[in-house]
């Protein structure tokens, strides 16, 4: 029997990103699931919610995204959790504590503390050109250092770097919110139960800002399915929106969905 596992999908993005920086992978996404209802939900304290003081825990964070699901109907019927990075934690203490409103979840370079250490999490090597973000008062600037640090494929910088320019002039998020986004992660501990849903890890070996060996971690833990990347950054779907989506168009048809207790 055919399931519905690709029908429904919440959308949700990584430390101080917003639903506008899915760019090009949103209409990916549609066009590959015509007929399932897609939607991005911005984590509190960015994007529509960037004048909110963002939770400093995932707990916190997790109960308000889903409240404002709940509330736009996105939960009528159960959906797939596609997240990244804080995203992934996010959607990983959803689906431990709410298993019977998800269909099954994809979770890329995302990482959970009593797994890898916090130099793994964040790798050590990116600490300096972090630090310097702080320093950056030209947002174009600003913008295009971040994205090399999470995209690999220099091919669009320029473009993306002046779209996300864009967006921070728009809904700016605010260094407070983004050091409380930071606390929340450190801090997160996670239930670590094997999860009832279907998940699936993906993982970029060229990540800069993730160690790939966070989303091994988590694999062997669980006995997950892990699919790797062999070139991509950070932001997978900003690099190859095209492989993760035949990923997920595999993964949807060979799913079962909720395991049986």
């Amino acid at each position: 029997m055919k399931n519905n596992i690709g029908q429904n999908w919440i959308l949700l993005r990584g430390l101080t990103r917003e639903a506008a920086h899915w760019g090009g992978f949103l209409p990916q996404l549609q066009k590959a699931f015509p007929d399932a209802q897609t939607h991005t939900i911005d984590l509190p304290g960015a994007g529509i919610f960037y004048q909110q003081i963002s939770p400093n825990s995932i707990q916190e964070i997790t109960r308000q995204i889903r409240q404002h699901a709940y509330e736009k109907g996105y939960l009528q019927t159960k959906t797939n959790l596609l997240a990244l990075s804080l995203g992934g934690m996010v959607a990983w203490e959803w689906l431990q504590n709410y298993p019977d409103e998800i269909n099954g979840a994809i979770l890329i370079n995302t990482s959970l503390k009593p797994l890898n250490p916090c130099y793994q999490r964040l790798r050590w090597q990116c600490y300096p050109k972090l630090a310097s973000l702080i320093f950056k008062r030209d947002l174009y600037q600003r913008e295009l250092a971040i994205l090399k640090l999470v995209s690999n494929d220099k091919t669009h910088h320029e473009t993306i770097a002046r779209d996300w320019e864009t967006i921070q002039r728009l809904r700016p998020i605010s260094w407070q919110n983004a050091k409380r986004q930071i606390i929340a992660a450190a801090n997160y501990r996670p239930p670590l139960n094997k999860p009832l849903v279907s998940v699936l890890l993906l993982n970029s070996l060229g990540d800069h800002l993730v160690a790939p060996v966070c989303s091994s971690t988590i694999s062997q833990r669980w006995s997950l399915p892990l699919i790797t990347h062999p070139w991509a950054g950070h932001d997978l779907c900003i690099d190859d929106g095209e492989w993760v989506i035949t990923q997920l168009k595999q993964w949807s048809e060979n799913s079962p969905g909720q395991f049986p207790l």
